[in-house]
């Protein structure tokens, strides 16, 4: 360990370890039935919030002709109205806070980058509790008291930087802000300061993985042990190129702007097989994202939030666009896990008839000699027909070649496991344009967009 204990203190465990069980936090050793109740009471709560409170809840209510007191089981739920993305759009900046804004501590808005973006707000007990799940997440991960997390998600606007901060510093954790950019400064601050864990989009965490191997450090030297990596969706084969380039225990978690912010699930360290739900703050649903029907345990369709404990801005089944199952709890055995979100509905691609997802060909561009983990997507039209183009960066050290037999690789594999037929660009390292730490994976020009 390169953290030193504080004189008479006991030494902060190895992070990767399993959490100890007397570390659990109260909700954390529920029930099923305790949890069940607990979710139900706040369920009622929070929606007679929201339709007291805000005009559009209220609305969207009486059109489907519910109230609050119709939720009477948990499954009642699936008679309320959902809430779109559109919907914080259509009542910017403001309309669906329910507080007045003499009770907001703050302001968060989305990352997007077309149309207004979506803006969030939090009283005090939402900073607060916000904090607790996210010091949560980190201790699921193996971060403990005394841990230093060096924190590279963006600040600002943005959840990511400052919903990790204040988390790891509940957890007991020493915080390092560096924030995103300045790729070469952060290998240094990580030489420098070593820290335990890092909380960082996972494709900027291969950028920095690839800056420590231009500066002739080897990353499995590093201080790091665990990467609590979300704000994107990532595959198995990006978690395998990780741990094995970097030596770390790589983790997923999960959150978004509208529904709090990083912390709404994590996967645990001991397991890595899904993200548990902290249940107690966030009632999740899997919903059939075409007829909205809402599905059995088990199977895929989009995931759906309701906050139950949220003051300023409750949202009401709030349609995520993500992908994933729900399956039982584990390491967690409250809380049911999600599936790592596969994709999501509006990142679908029809190419010719045929459904294409990112994630596709990020596992076949991961296993593919002389090119880095980073790529993008574009479509154009030829003619009358849609065109793919994939379009990955190089490794530095890869000859005319080896970038040649990249592209090819790349095509075929994506022939084969997915059904279409792509043109394939091997472009120079460092030239795909990267925001918060992460790269637009699907650029749509078609029709004359941009």
């Amino acid at each position: 360990m390169s953290s030193e204990p504080t004189t008479g203190a006991a030494p902060a465990p190895r992070p990767g370890e399993p959490l100890p069980h007397d570390l659990l936090d109260a909700a954390e050793r529920l029930s099923r039935e305790q949890l069940h109740e607990l979710q139900l009471e706040r369920l009622r709560a929070t929606l007679r919030h929201a339709y007291d409170n805000v005009e559009l809840y209220r609305k969207k209510f009486d059109a489907a002709g519910v109230t609050p007191e119709d939720c009477r089981t948990l499954a009642d739920l699936s008679r309320f109205p959902f809430t779109t993305k559109a919907d914080l759009r259509d009542t910017y900046p403001f309309g669906m806070f329910a507080v007045p804004m003499s009770e907001v501590r703050r302001v968060h808005a989305s990352s997007g980058t077309t149309g207004r973006p979506t803006v969030v707000g939090y009283t005090e007990n939402d900073l607060s509790m916000w904090a607790d799940v996210t010091a949560r997440s980190i201790r699921a991960a193996g971060g403990r008291p005394g841990h230093k997390v060096h924190i590279s998600y963006g600040y600002g606007l943005f959840t990511g930087g400052l919903g990790a901060h204040y988390g790891a510093e509940r957890a007991g954790c020493t915080v390092i802000p560096a924030s995103g950019g300045m790729t070469a400064r952060q290998v240094q601050i990580i030489q420098d300061f070593r820290p335990e864990i890092i909380m960082v989009t996972p494709s900027y965490m291969l950028t920095l993985l690839d800056e420590f191997e231009r500066q002739g450090v080897d990353p499995r030297t590093s201080s790091l042990k665990v990467g609590i990596f979300g704000a994107e969706p990532w595959t198995e084969e990006m978690r395998r190129e990780i741990e094995e380039r970097m030596d770390i225990h790589a983790v997923d978690i999960y959150g978004l702007s509208e529904v709090i912010g990083p912390g709404v699930a994590q996967e645990c360290v001991e397991t890595k097989d899904g993200l548990h739900i902290w249940e107690d703050h966030f009632y999740p649903e899997v919903v059939d994202p075409l007829t909205d029907a809402v599905l059995p345990a088990g199977e895929e369709g989009e995931i759906v939030f309701t906050s139950l404990t949220k003051e300023a801005l409750p949202v009401i089944r709030y349609r995520t666009r993500d992908l994933t199952r729900l399956l039982p709890g584990t390491a967690r055995p409250a809380f049911r896990r999600m599936q790592k979100v596969t994709g999501r509905c509006d990142d679908m691609i029809i190419l010719r008839g045929v459904n294409v997802f990112p994630t596709q060909v990020e596992e076949i561009v991961l296993r593919t000699p002389a090119v880095a983990p980073h790529f993008q997507i574009r479509l154009t039209e030829r003619g009358r027909m849609d065109h793919m183009t994939v379009r990955v960066e190089a490794r530095p050290d890869a000859g005319p070649e080896q970038r040649e037999a990249a592209a090819r690789a790349i095509a075929q594999g994506v022939k084969d496991g997915v059904g279409v037929t792509v043109e394939v660009e091997v472009v120079e390292p460092e030239t795909l344009e990267r925001s918060l730490g992460k790269i637009r994976r699907v650029w749509d020009l078609r029709g004359g967009e941009t």
